[in-house]
């Protein structure tokens, strides 16, 4: 099994690294990382006080926005390793969302750090389907699922 020593998003091209969620050049974003967790992806984030909907919860929109970000960041985990490469090899393998879909379970309070766990429910071609829990300390809050899709060749990645 590869190991990877730093989150998948340091591994994306440059051009593709300005995602508000998930890219490291992205001065004002949130710089969501994702690492295997053995058969699970992980991510962690602190919610901000700004990042509320109202006081003492997050807004719904940044949980979407993880669970996005942490599903393209698994579907290119779940890609490596699916070829048995390691993430800074060519030609790079960057995803982006085709589906969405988030479920509040529960109002997610501002304050502990909020965990989300992927588990990759199908690589099939160049889609991959993951789903995501996420948690506010012990209590999921929400959960949801990203197809995401590879990077069409046009997009001039090959390396």
């Amino acid at each position: 099994m590869t190991k990877y020593d730093k989150p998948i998003q340091d591994y994306y091209p440059d051009e593709l690294s300005y995602c508000y969620g998930c890219g490291r050049l992205n001065e004002d974003g949130l710089h969501i990382q994702s690492f295997w967790d053995g058969e699970e992806t992980v991510a962690r984030f602190e919610p901000r006080p700004y990042h509320m909907a109202i006081p003492g919860y997050v807004y719904g929109g940044l949980i979407a926005s993880l669970v996005d970000c942490h599903g393209t960041g698994s579907a290119a985990l779940a890609a490596y390793r699916a070829e048995g490469r390691a993430p800074d090899t060519l030609p790079p393998l960057r995803f982006v969302t085709a589906s969405l879909h988030v479920d509040y379970l529960k109002p997610t309070p501002l304050g502990p750090t909020l965990v989300l766990r992927g588990k990759v429910k199908e690589v099939k071609g160049r889609k991959v389907t993951v789903d995501i829990d996420v948690f506010a300390g012990d209590v999921q809050t929400a959960k949801g699922q990203v197809v995401a899709v590879q990077v069409p060749d046009e997009w001039g990645l090959a390396g």
